[in-house]
């Protein structure tokens, strides 16, 4: 899943991007407001984690602006602000949690795992589609009770497609969000990630839409 996080904080922000990407997240980096809010506007994201004290546009007003336009992915601002009418103001502005400086980042991961889950509908850490498992804090996914042997991108995909059961979800968005400079961009690299996990898995979970893209359903049972 692809997170934007806009950080003006050089060491804070590279630090934050380390602990995401150990998590299995994708992230794109962003320290200027002006430029965090187009981003937010033109491209897909799971989350945003949003740093209030930001040049050329401040976080609060990248906030508003992106509700504003319509934009309802999930928001955990950052800010070394903490006064109770700060964080009132954040929430009223759109923020699903907010984080106070200085953070633990293990708490910073947790809560966004939280956010990503609310934002599907999903408030419990283990997703459960018929006999598979997904333990988004663990980033494992189970059959049967007995784990399955996924590549870190093979999990983003997986994890990606059981947070959206019961939703068809495009290539197209699929790609966005298990891009990374690792990522191989070629047309059928989506339709190649998919068969790797097919034939790891002894159930059938992932069902093709022809024309349409992919989706697991809320019965996934033997094969």
């Amino acid at each position: 899943m692809r997170i934007l996080l806009v950080e003006d904080d050089s060491r804070i922000r590279k630090d934050v991007a380390t602990a995401l990407e150990s998590a299995g997240y994708v992230v794109q980096c962003q320290s200027d407001g002006e430029e965090a809010w187009f981003m937010g506007d033109t491209e897909s994201y799971a989350a945003a984690i949003l740093d209030l004290g930001l040049p050329g546009m401040d976080g609060l007003t990248v906030l508003k602006r992106w509700r504003a336009e319509g934009r309802d992915f999930p928001v955990l601002v950052l800010t070394a602000r903490g006064t109770w009418s700060e964080r009132v103001e954040g929430i009223d502005a759109g923020a699903d949690d907010y984080l106070p400086k200085p953070f633990r980042m293990e708490e910073l991961v947790a809560r966004l795992r939280a956010i990503i889950r609310r934002s599907g509908g999903q408030a419990n850490p283990l997703v459960i589609v018929g006999d598979a498992e997904l333990d988004t804090r663990q980033m494992r996914l189970s059959v049967h009770g007995v784990p399955v042997n996924l590549s870190p991108q093979e999990y983003r995909l997986v994890a990606y497609l059981m947070l959206h059961k019961g939703r068809v979800v495009s290539q197209q968005e699929l790609s966005e969000h298990l891009q990374s400079v690792h990522f191989e961009r070629e047309s059928n690299a989506i339709e190649v990630l998919v068969g790797r996990v097919r034939r790891k898995l002894p159930i059938a979970l992932i069902e093709t839409r022809r024309g349409f893209g992919y989706i697991v359903d809320d019965q996934a049972q033997s094969s």
